[in-house]
């Protein structure tokens, strides 16, 4: 098996956050899905836009988060994803690559527009996400770069991407050439909404071994599972999985690796302003130290002090100098 080229290559939704403070009055007038994801069409969207209280744009989409995490953490990654040919698809593409991130992509000609993702966020710092696809959902499995996924450590999918029909097929394709190549397969689950459609697909992957590393939350695994007790939930996993991660919010998280538990506390701030973006740096921290092969409670502690970062401040993405901040922090 050749050296990879890169440590981590991610298939995801290539989106632009549009992120506003609002109250809790404006998430129930407008009909929203507090604290969840709910997707919805270019209309909604505007209609949602016209609504949002001044807002700020910034690139987003789960995987994407992870990968610019990860970067900032020294790590060489790709990003595979489909924008539009469009200003948005432009913004973008241009905040990946000044991450250091290697985007190559070919934009989308015509409609729909780049994808966006409408966050309202309360005073609790509570996320509220509506996202419109966009042109991401008609990512084609004759856009993957074969070479590209197969030099990769570690390939990275998201569970939001997987609804759509294209870059279904797309992401099975990579896994078909990740494996081929000897790499490992990493995947988080996203959203509860997406495994209650495809939840049948990603047991089925977790049976049959196709998944290395698994990244939920406690209510996807409670989904996933069907087991409301948390415990009972990570003991019907984690002999199917090298690697089960799974995050609680404040109250931590847990990783069981090749059968042995290892557990984190979540890093104290000074006050939550912004949950987006917390799982997607959660899983950067952690995967920053996976793929240098750490111990993994320093992986955990790695991802606590990543999603401590990034719920404290607006947006997805770190802002601080995580290198810094990780020795800071690790010692």
């Amino acid at each position: 098996m050749t050296e990879p080229r890169y440590d981590v290559i991610a298939i995801g939704n290539a989106v632009v956050d549009v992120i506003a403070s609002c109250s809790d009055e404006l998430i129930e007038e407008l009909g929203l899905n507090r604290g969840g994801m709910t997707l919805i069409d270019e209309e909604r969207a505007k209609e949602l836009y016209d609504a949002m209280p001044p807002a700020r744009e910034l690139s987003g989409g789960s995987a994407a988060n992870t990968l610019a995490g990860l970067s900032t953490l020294g790590l060489q990654c790709a990003f595979i994803g489909q924008v539009a040919d469009d200003q948005l698809g432009e913004v973008f593409r241009h905040d990946m690559r000044a991450t250091g991130i290697d985007f190559d992509t070919p934009a989308r000609e015509g409609e729909p527009a780049t994808g966006r993702v409408m966050i309202f966020v309360t005073p609790d710092g509570e996320r509220t996400m509506n996202t419109f696809l966009g042109a991401g959902q008609f990512l084609p499995a004759g856009a993957l770069d074969e070479n590209l996924i197969a030099s990769g450590a570690i390939l990275y999918l998201e569970g939001y991407l997987w609804d759509p029909e294209e870059p279904r097929k797309a992401m099975r394709r990579a896994i078909d050439v990740a494996k081929a190549a000897g790499r490992k397969v990493a995947f988080t689950a996203s959203e509860s909404f997406v495994i209650d459609r495809h939840g049948d697909d990603f047991r089925q992957m977790i049976d049959d071994g196709v998944i290395d590393i698994l990244f939920v939350n406690e209510h996807e695994l409670a989904t996933l599972t069907g087991e409301d007790d948390f415990d009972a939930g990570i003991a019907a996993v984690q002999d199917k999985v090298p690697v089960l991660v799974a995050t609680r919010s404040a109250k931590g998280a847990i990783c069981v690796a090749n059968g042995e538990r290892f557990e984190t506390a979540a890093e104290p701030i000074d006050k939550v302003v912004d949950t987006t973006g917390a799982g997607d740096q959660f899983a950067a921290g952690f995967l920053s130290g996976h793929a240098k092969g750490e111990p993994i409670d320093a992986c955990l502690k790695r991802g606590a002090v990543a999603a401590a970062e990034v719920i404290s401040h607006y947006g997805p993405r770190p802002e601080v100098d995580m290198k810094a901040l990780m020795a800071e922090k690790l010692g």
